[in-house]
């Protein structure tokens, strides 16, 4: 019975998630669906080459920029919190990038941001992927 009831919480978890765009989406078309439909605070997965790495932006807390260009030709601003992951050091044009984040629409083509661990694990934790390695 315990089981079962665990079972059940989980299920019903999963389905709220779900419906809040909280869980991630599978696939490499999230960014595109998402700026396509004019979606914000969507998770998704994808992964792109860096066209442009940029100054970072230091109003309020510290993030790290770059253009990232998907495979459909689309780009997309990632701004990555420095101030709760670590920074890409090594990060240069050509590189590439994997990513799991939440987009924001705008019309040049959206951004993504929480490319880090929720440190008060209320959203689900996001990360980037170079070179091996994870940030976080």
């Amino acid at each position: 019975m315990v089981k079962a009831l665990f079972r059940l919480q989980i299920l019903i978890l999963v389905a709220l998630l779900a419906g809040c765009g909280q869980l991630p989406q599978s696939g490499s078309g999230d960014v595109e669906r998402a700026f396509n439909t004019r979606a914000s605070d969507v998770q998704v997965t994808g992964e792109g080459t860096v066209l442009r790495t940029l100054s970072d932006d230091r109003s309020g807390t510290p993030h790290q920029r770059f253009i990232l260009k998907l495979a459909s030709g689309q780009t997309v601003l990632m701004s990555h919190n420095v101030a709760l992951a670590p920074r890409i050091d090594d990060l240069k044009t050509g590189d590439t990038v994997s990513f799991l984040g939440e987009y924001v629409w705008n019309e040049q083509g959206g951004l993504i941001h929480r490319t880090h661990r929720d440190p008060r694990s209320h959203l689900v934790s996001g990360w980037l992927k170079h070179n091996g390695r994870t940030y976080e």
